[in-house]
């Protein structure tokens, strides 16, 4: 038993304060994940503060028709909250689809963005790992990584960051806010909070030192956009993304019922180091017609990026069917309307 010492927090800048005045801290939400890398002996914080209690478990609805969530809301509720399954559909299926109902009942917004990988080599203290012991080497790259990176990843990890949630922020253009040591705020976009490993693999995120997540910001979604998350895993429940797809699509329909894409926001995970927002695929389909043909091109486009290893090179097709399909029923007939490509 390594043995650590425990704050619980009063506030934000009492929070802030214990984390500086204990070397080697580290925040506690839910603690699904943290206390776990304890057992394991991953994480050996010299303290951990508690922020649980403090208000930040709030979902409000803003003035402009975004929401903000707060940092310690549970991940039941917000998959269950009415605006999120009526204007976020694709958020509330990302949650619903990870882990299992005890853990989502405990486990936070905050805590599920800063959830570390699942990686069998970071986990296993018996084996070398960059992101959890820097220079030590990456015992996935020659060993087993099936499950591993298909984009994004360096020589000195290939890990994948196994959040649902992060996905579907990543592609509704969520931003995090976080509150700094100093007192200050900042907000960082969802889709850059985390970071592909290059040659830093243990630096996650772009938090810096001290910093807390207070809140996620969600855009209001514009009339008519509709949204999906599907998820491909070896079992029906409680298994990470072999990939996964978020997609937001709005059509503009001409008087014929012809739809164009007028936006899309395409995000994939299980394939790299974070959400990997597929930027190139949306500039292909922008101002197009979604016909599948169309379709597969951009996909096809932003996946000549991926880099296979040994085992895993299924997981690019995979990916492929899992965002040409979900476009294609999102940009399916709706009610009332012609058909539409």
């Amino acid at each position: 038993m390594k043995p650590f010492a425990y704050v619980r927090a009063t506030s934000l800048q009492a929070a802030a304060d214990a984390y500086a005045a204990h070397p080697g801290s580290r925040y506690l939400g839910g603690g699904t994940n943290l206390v776990d890398l304890m057992k394991l002996g991953v994480e050996t914080p010299g303290a951990l503060i508690d922020l649980s209690r403090l208000p930040l478990d709030e979902i409000r609805e803003l003035p402009d028709g975004g929401l903000r969530v707060g940092a310690t809301v549970r991940n039941s509720d917000l998959a269950a909250d009415p605006l999120v399954r009526t204007r976020y559909p694709l958020l509330s299926r990302a949650l619903l689809s990870g882990a299992s109902g005890q853990l989502r009942n405990v486990a936070t917004t905050g805590g599920n963005l800063l959830q570390r990988t699942r990686c069998g080599y970071f986990q296993d203290l018996s084996k070398p790992c960059n992101k959890r012991e820097p220079g030590t080497g990456c015992g996935a790259r020659e060993g087993l990584h099936r499950d591993h990176a298909v984009l994004g990843h360096s020589e000195h990890c290939i890990a994948t960051h196994p959040s649902d949630m992060a996905v579907a922020l990543a592609a509704l253009d969520a931003r995090v806010e976080l509150y700094g040591a100093a007192g200050t705020t900042r907000t960082v976009a969802a889709a850059e909070f985390h970071r592909l490993p290059a040659d830093r693999p243990e630096q996650d995120t772009v938090i810096r030192p001290g910093e807390i997540i207070t809140a996620v910001i969600l855009p209001a979604p514009a009339p008519g956009t509709r949204s999906l998350y599907r998820k491909a895993r070896e079992r029906a429940s409680y298994a990470f993304a072999l990939a996964s797809v978020a997609v937001v699509l709005d059509l503009d329909l001409d008087d014929g019922g012809v739809g164009r894409v007028r936006r899309i926001a395409l995000a994939f995970g299980g394939l790299a180091h974070r959400p990997w927002r597929a930027t190139t695929a949306e500039g292909r389909l922008t101002g197009a017609v979604p016909h599948p043909e169309a379709v597969r091109e951009a996909v096809d486009a932003e996946l000549a990026r991926a880099r296979a290893l040994r085992d895993n090179a299924y997981k690019i097709p995979l990916a492929r069917n899992l965002a040409c399909d979900a476009i294609a029923e999102l940009a399916g007939p709706r009610p009332g309307s012609p058909a539409t490509p």
